[in-house]
């Protein structure tokens, strides 16, 4: 019954390209007031996905919101593509490419060795189009104002990492992450390993913890189980 979303419950939202997370959060909070009849509810979501990104987003709802910083915690799954040869300032499809770096010298060989090196507990510098805080700003909004931005490097573990370079120069990936590692650094950083360039061009977002996108309804799904269900 609908009426158990108040006291509360964790819904698993497929995130369409182009929304902000809080977009999903603010259409389906929307939906939920209305035909509960209730002005204020409680919405969040475990864990932020990019606008260009798809996939797994955790819904807490009611007092589930207290279960939020628990549910952040685990390991992320992540599906995507790296363009080599090309870079953005915003490591991803956000910006314009300002640069391009030869791809002719890299071999399934060197990208094999490159693979491996990013196993395990490494440190990552975020990107500075990103939404890390620098004194109370973000860094994104500096980076877009031309400040010059200095991100904090993060520690960050990468439990596995499989490419698959069938259509080179685009690499498609799967990789097992820790809470806070950015995918778009990633793309940025094997980029430079390759001695290249690297941008992500997609990514999608399979698994946070235990949940999976297999158990996840779109936003349109949603919408009509929270118009349909019992009160």
């Amino acid at each position: 019954m609908l009426t158990e979303f108040c006291q509360g419950t964790t819904i698993l939202v497929d995130k369409p390209l182009e929304w902000t997370s809080f977009d999903v959060v603010n259409k389906l909070r929307w939906h939920l007031r209305k035909r509960l009849g209730v002005k204020k509810l409680k919405v969040g979501h475990a864990g932020t996905l990019d606008p260009l990104a798809t996939g797994l987003l955790v819904l807490c709802i009611g007092k589930h919101t207290k279960l939020i910083n628990d549910l952040m915690v685990g390991e992320k799954t992540y599906t995507g593509t790296i363009l080599l040869g090309k870079t953005t300032p915003s490591y991803d499809l956000e910006s314009e490419f300002n640069e391009e770096f030869p791809t002719e010298h890299i071999t399934k060989e060197v990208m094999e060795e490159v693979r491996k090196s990013f196993l395990g507990e490494q440190e990552q510098t975020p990107p500075i189009f990103s939404a890390k805080k620098i004194n109370g700003k973000r860094a994104y909004e500096l980076a877009r104002e031309g400040q010059e931005v200095k991100m904090k490097v993060n520690t960050i573990t990468i439990h596995g990492f499989e490419i698959d370079s069938s259509d080179f120069p685009q690499v498609k990936f799967e990789i097992t992450c820790s809470k806070g590692t950015y995918i778009r650094s990633i793309a940025n950083d094997f980029g430079k390993k390759l001695n290249s360039g690297g941008t992500l061009i997609e990514l999608r977002r399979t698994q946070s913890g235990e949940q999976n996108i297999k158990d996840a309804k779109t936003v349109e799904e949603w919408i009509s189980f929270i118009e349909d269900a019992e009160l």
